[in-house]
C-alpha cells in the first residue's frame, strides 16, 4: 500500500506542477494557447521518454515558464505586447487618478 500511496503523490506534484507551469506560461508576454500547448507536450513528452518527473527534469515550474515563453515566442511579438500592456497599465493609473480626483 505504501508504494500505491507514493504513485498518488508523484501524480499529484506532477499535476500541481504541470498547473502552476501552465498558468505562469499563459501569463508570459506573448504566450497563446498553442504556445502552451506545445510546452505541455514537450514536458509530458520528454516525462514520459525519460520517466522524470518535471520538477526534477525542468525545475521550479515559475522559472521554466519564463524560459519556455522566451524560447517559444518570437521576441517582436512578446515585445508587443508588454508594450500594449504597459499602454493599459498607465491608462488604469490615469482613470484611478482620475477618479481621486472627482471623488468618484
Amino acid at each position: 500500500m505504501a508504494k500505491k500511496d507514493l504513485t498518488t503523490d508523484a501524480a499529484k506534484d506532477r499535476e500541481k506542477w504541470l498547473a502552476r507551469f501552465q498558468v505562469r506560461l499563459a501569463m508570459q508576454p506573448g504566450v497563446d494557447r498553442a504556445v502552451v500547448l506545445q510546452a505541455v507536450k514537450e514536458v509530458t513528452a520528454h516525462c514520459a521518454d525519460t520517466g522524470e518527473e518535471p520538477r526534477a527534469a525542468f525545475g521550479d515550474p515559475d522559472a521554466y515558464a519564463v524560459q519556455a515563453a522566451a524560447r517559444l515566442v518570437p521576441a517582436d511579438r512578446a515585445a508587443r505586447e508588454r508594450r500594449q500592456g504597459a499602454a493599459v497599465d498607465r491608462l488604469g493609473s490615469v482613470l484611478k487618478k482620475g477618479r481621486e480626483i472627482t471623488g468618484l
